[in-house]
């Protein structure tokens, strides 16, 4: 179905928007037939290119969960710095233009057009997938507009993610948890070592924090590739309350940072890494002080335009909403919902068809309301069967399949001391119209 491809005059930015989701395909759409286990199209874009890749001065960020928190805030630290600092990850929440950033300003609608227009032979000759052909023209951006340093996410995995084609200064490792297990590997070591594989030798390596499970496949990769590795919940830890963020320093108070816009208690994990990275660039010869890592942490969904974490959409009733789609991401969810004081909880919950959902079943709390719905995209579990799949686990409600209609189903039942919380699929959130 893919691939049969004329050579089209794409002279706006929606032809060349309906080309890329129309004729290529979208691992977010249409999930595992679009996943490609091989660095070799993304080297051969990048070699149409001029190779930008050879060119770019990089950090690289992967993990299953906290990547994006961790890109953005670096990259806000970064911007905070005086760096022209790009800024790359997936999936866009809105809009495609948010996948690639320069500054926090989304590429221009017109780069993009004019990308797809020149790549359209090439397109056709090398097949790629929708993220390989991105990650190739955000590289090709980063390098046309000289920026100081990008900031790459990757997709999925790490070993075989297209973004894997970069040198960086450091890579960053956040948390290890269930997710792509059909992709990855079936156990917690075989997910890590996917994520293990952008560790490059001799280039410092950042892991977010020690999970007994996983680390020693970060040592044992560290070890074979001469990379200098740091734990850093080993040197930091955070501490969140409301919007004062502590950060200690081998269990010194070194930071304390007010007006901290992340609310979501997971944030304290993300930011540890943050800081090691930060301290790892500073070993580097980056000129990062103090107070830009907190005018940068303080001002990261100024700087980015991060969406979707813990996002607080409305008040009486609190409405939050969170990209959090697997279980260990749920987990930390349904932590931040307990903190919170309501006196009836809402909950507004779609999921993907392609994915073992029981597990995040699991997590989710038995005393709510559930309004289930469903994302308009091919890999959306139908709203009617994830209802009946969490009945298995006492989470009752009702079907309500459009995702705005949902959450106004929920608005109407909720009362002002009440809480509805709308996630557990990123393409949820997404359609949220609020956003």
């Amino acid at each position: 179905m893919f691939f049969r491809i004329a050579l089209l005059m794409i002279s706006n930015y929606q032809q060349a928007i309906d080309f890329l989701y129309r004729q290529l395909p979208m691992f977010q759409r249409v999930g595992a037939v679009a996943y490609k286990k091989d660095l070799t199209n993304t080297l051969r874009l990048c070699e149409v290119l001029g190779n930008p890749q050879t060119k770019l001065k990089c950090v690289h960020i992967a993990g299953t969960n906290g990547k994006g928190s961790s890109s953005h805030m670096l990259a806000s630290i970064l911007q905070d710095a005086g760096f022209k600092t790009g800024l790359y990850t997936s999936p866009h929440l809105r809009h495609f233009t948010e996948r690639i950033r320069m500054d926090g300003i989304p590429v221009a609608p017109a780069f993009v057009t004019d990308f797809v227009q020149r790549m359209q032979s090439a397109i056709k000759q090398i097949q790629p997938s929708f993220f390989e052909l991105t990650v190739a023209m955000a590289l090709h951006y980063f390098e046309q507009h000289a920026v100081d340093v990008a900031v790459i996410e990757t997709g999925l995995g790490g070993r075989l993610d297209s973004t894997n084609v970069i040198t960086p200064e450091v890579s960053l490792i956040t948390n290890i948890g269930w997710d792509h297990m059909d992709l990855l590997g079936d156990t917690l070591p075989a997910i890590a070592g996917e994520k293990a594989g952008i560790i490059k030798p001799h280039i410092p390596v950042v892991i977010s924090e020690r999970q007994a499970a996983v680390e020693h496949v970060f040592e044992e990769c560290a070890t074979v590739r001469k990379a200098p590795l740091t734990f850093a919940s080993d040197v930091y830890t955070a501490s969140l309350r409301d919007s004062e963020l502590d950060i200690y320093r081998h269990g010194s108070l070194q930071h304390k940072i007010s007006d901290f816009p992340l609310l979501g208690a997971y944030q304290q994990k993300n930011v540890v890494g943050v800081l090691m990275t930060v301290d790892v660039l500073r070993s580097r010869g980056w000129a990062i002080h103090d107070d830009n890592m907190t005018r940068g942490l303080q001002r990261v969904i100024l700087n980015t335009g991060l969406k979707g974490r813990w996002q607080v959409l409305g008040s009486r009733p609190l409405v939050v909403c969170d990209t959090g789609h697997n279980a260990d991401g749920l987990r930390e969810v349904v932590s931040q919902i307990k903190k919170q004081r309501f006196k009836k909880l809402f909950m507004v919950v779609g999921m993907v068809k392609d994915k073992d959902i029981t597990k995040s079943l699991a997590e989710l709390p038995r005393q709510a309301h559930y309004v289930f719905c469903q994302a308009q995209l091919p890999r959306a579990l139908p709203a009617a069967e994830l209802a009946n799949a969490a009945s298995a686990f006492g989470l009752v409600g009702e079907v309500c399949p459009a995702v705005n209609k949902a959450l106004a189903r929920a608005r109407q039942q909720a009362e002002e001391e009440d809480m509805i919380f709308v996630g557990g699929s990123t393409f949820v959130v997404a359609e949220l119209e609020q956003l």
